[in-house]
């Protein structure tokens, strides 16, 4: 299982802060797909080009890999002032 984590406008969009996902993905980006998927509201809160996304608590890419056991968490990019 991948452990997927959402923060902010996403976990307020999707109504969920974490989800339990089946292994199965190669990579984050198929892992975004899988998601968006489901249908509304995953599809329009996922398919933003501007997510952070990181790996085990690294930032990553959506080209990162993904493997049984891993922490994958998507964001919104960070805004401060």
């Amino acid at each position: 299982m991948i452990n997927v984590i959402f923060f902010a406008s996403l976990r307020e969009a999707l109504g969920t802060a974490a989800i339990q996902w089946p292994a199965g993905a190669v990579d984050i980006h198929t892992l975004t797909g899988q998601l968006c998927a489901q249908g509304e509201p995953w599809a329009s809160a996922l398919a933003r080009h501007d997510l952070l996304c990181a790996r085990n608590q690294q930032l990553c890419d959506r080209t990162a890999s993904v493997q049984d056991g891993d922490e994958i968490a998507f964001f919104p990019p960070v805004t401060g002032g």
